[in-house]
């Protein structure tokens, strides 16, 4: 069983920044292609990023459209955490973000963790 933890969610200004991170308790997390998920208010889940495992892929993150440019996926594989850094954050950015597991990016998430606030306001 993967138990997954995010961090660093919190109230930042727009424009503002702000890292996330996820971390796994009982596993090993670059055993598993990692995703950020968010859920805005009112709407439906929409996935940001994938990180594949530098195990048993190439380690390489696709990113959605909506935040191609701003958000960046990365591994520690010291810490066992992957992040989800978050730059030129807007109101629409508001949401619970969550990290979740898959064998790989293309297959859907088995393991997920209980979400981090993330609001955008002045």
């Amino acid at each position: 069983q993967v138990q997954l933890a995010e961090s660093g969610g919190g109230l930042v200004q727009p424009g503002g920044s702000l890292t996330l991170a996820c971390s796994a308790a009982g596993a090993t997390l670059d055993d598993y292609a990692i995703g950020w998920v968010r859920q805005a208010p009112g709407k439906g889940r929409e996935g940001l990023s994938c990180i594949s495992s530098t195990k048993t892929r190439d380690g390489k993150t696709v990113y959605a459209d909506s935040v191609k440019g701003r958000f960046t996926t990365f591994r520690d594989n010291v810490k066992n955490t992957v992040y989800l850094q978050m730059n030129s954050l807007e109101p629409e950015d508001t949401a619970i973000y969550y990290c979740a597991a898959s064998e790989i990016c293309e297959y859907e998430y088995d393991y997920w963790g209980q979400g981090t606030q993330v609001t955008v306001s002045s």
